[in-house]
């Protein structure tokens, strides 16, 4: 499987930055069909042994040697209400890379790659009983595939810090932005959540869009309306669902009215190929998830300094 599932990534990376995306699809204990973003696998294999300390979270299966380097691996079906896998000797194992931090993920069973519609997927409707652990739905071949939130699931393990460093706050504090709104698109309810309070600790206010297509129909409510309750910086995930981050960009660019709002991709995809994505649908700037220094900066860079204030 791992080295059929490189052979195919290049085949995939021609349809990337469409609205389409490449589903790794896997199983964690029944007939449910769940899925993960292709370009955030590195391999996949048989489980291998695991190290397991005393008092690490439950979701923590332990941990594994992966080419010389020490990885945890988490149970992703225990994670998501399934059996766990941690000790059944058929289980395979994800080996995955999420804001250029490696780990792996222990699923029952690995199935094959497809390309999915993102005008197809939809947020899952509560009655479906996933909780915050899944972020979009969609059909294929009429059975339901469920798209995880990994980063939900990274963060009930182990959070990732949320509050400007105190350097970054004194720059914050001290500098006066124009405008002082952003808009934010991401389909991650805990994403949200991080940013808003994020920009709050910047004096920023967020609109906040759960896709790439809310995100659109809000930019162009907005640039009709009055230029002072306006945005100039969009902040977007790129795996969303209906549009993704690569499709809003380039409807960005190619809509007169907002071909020059800056935009910030901020994803827990990362490597090569995202940057070259990046480059080729002209976002300004690509921050990986989630250091807020780092994208702060980036806001300072982008939005102007309201001149009044002077």
């Amino acid at each position: 499987m791992g080295g059929t599932l490189l052979e195919k990534v290049e085949q995939h990376t021609r349809l990337a930055g469409h609205n389409r995306v490449a589903m790794l699809l896997f199983r964690l204990g029944d007939a449910q069909l769940f899925g993960i973003n292709v370009f955030k696998v590195r391999e996949v294999m048989r489980r291998p042994p695991l190290e397991r300390m005393m008092g690490i979270h439950e979701l923590l299966a332990g941990s594994c040697d992966y080419r010389g380097q020490t990885i945890p691996v988490i149970d992703l079906a225990a994670a998501l209400g399934y059996p766990p896998l941690r000790d059944e000797a058929s289980a395979h194992l994800m080996v995955t890379e999420f804001s250029r931090s490696v780990q792996g993920f222990l699923v029952a069973d690995l199935q094959r790659m497809v390309q999915c519609d993102g005008d197809k997927m939809a947020a899952p409707p509560a009655a479906l009983g996933f909780g915050n652990k899944v972020n979009a739905v969609t059909r294929l071949d009429g059975a339901l595939l469920a798209v995880v939130d990994v980063e939900q699931v990274l963060a009930s393990i182990d959070s990732a810090p949320a509050d400007l460093s105190i350097q970054m706050q004194r720059l914050a504090d001290a500098r006066v932005l124009s405008p002082r709104r952003v808009l934010v698109a991401d389909d991650s309810l805990i994403a949200r959540r991080r940013l808003v309070a994020l920009f709050k600790q910047m004096n920023i206010e967020c609109i906040v869009a759960k896709d790439g297509r809310e995100a659109l129909d809000k930019l162009r409510k907005l640039a009709a309306g009055d230029p002072a309750e306006g945005v100039k910086l969009v902040v977007s995930d790129i795996e969303m669902p209906r549009l993704d981050g690569y499709a809003l960009t380039r409807a960005i660019r190619e809509t007169p009215e907002l071909c020059r709002l800056k935009v910030v991709l901020h994803s827990s995809l990362s490597g090569g190929f995202n940057e070259a994505m990046v480059k080729e649908v002209k976002a300004d700037a690509f921050v990986a998830k989630f250091q807020p220094d780092l994208l702060a900066q980036a806001v300072f860079e982008l939005l102007p300094v309201d001149a009044t204030s002077a």
